[in-house]
């Protein structure tokens, strides 16, 4: 679970904040979708909820532990995924892979099944031993995935994770947020995609210029907009912001 309570953001020289008092629950056994125009503060929430980026006011707990004052154990708790998958380009896949489980202490006899499994799924495996520089970014965002998620956290926080993604693995990753949200854990993503994000969401969070517009499942918003799509309900409600 993800608790944001009265969070707001504002950047140096910026008269406008960028989050503005922002209070949201990211429910456990969900996949939560997070929707906003360009600007809208999407990436700088999910920043601040990974601990990347400072709050200027309110907290952020997940699984119960502050992101600011527990910040070790906050971020044992997640995966994060940003959008853009070109790190760590020198290493192989399984250096990198390695790398990452070492660094969330996950242990030998977890770690290669987990490399088997979703190498296998992603159809990633026979070119674990390559460099990472030599991969498409498809194949680099799939890796990176699979480093956020060696660990196995009960929160994942995944920021465009579709883009680049050849229909193969596209669908693996879906299977995979559904089967984790299944487990009774949570998931939150981004996405421009909205038909994706109509099949896929639990429920939904709408932002635009750092306010919350909507937060709800996505049963109450198309109730509140009958015979309308998510895409025009989407422009509709941004289309004043």
């Amino acid at each position: 679970m993800i608790e944001l309570t009265h969070v707001s953001k504002t950047y140096a020289g910026k008269d406008k904040k960028a989050v503005d008092d922002l209070t949201w629950t990211v429910e456990d056994g969900k996949i939560t979708g997070f929707f906003g125009p360009n600007g809208a503060g999407k990436s700088t929430t999910l920043k601040m909820i990974c601990g990347v980026n400072s709050i200027d006011e309110g907290s952020i707990k997940i699984n119960g532990h502050d992101i600011t004052s527990d910040v070790i154990e906050a971020k044992r708790q997640f995966a994060y995924v940003p959008d853009d998958p070109d790190r760590f380009l020198r290493l192989t896949g399984a250096e990198y892979l390695t790398f990452m489980a070492d660094v969330y202490g996950t242990p030998a006899e977890k770690r290669a099944p987990f490399i088997e499994e979703y190498g296998h799924r992603f159809e990633i495996f026979d070119a674990l031993n390559s460099r990472i520089s030599d991969y498409s970014h498809g194949m680099r965002q799939k890796v990176h995935v699979m480093g956020a998620l060696i660990h196995e956290p009960s929160v994942w926080i995944l920021d465009e994770p579709m883009l680049g993604l050849d229909p193969k693995g596209a669908y693996e990753l879906k299977e995979m947020m559904r089967e984790h949200a299944a487990r009774g854990n949570s998931v939150l993503f981004s996405t421009h995609v909205l038909e994706t994000a109509d099949k896929l969401c639990d429920s939904v969070c709408i932002i635009a210029h750092g306010h919350k517009l909507f937060e709800g499942t996505l049963d109450e918003l198309k109730a509140a907009h009958p015979a309308t799509s998510l895409e025009q309900i989407f422009l509709e409600m941004t289309a004043h912001e």
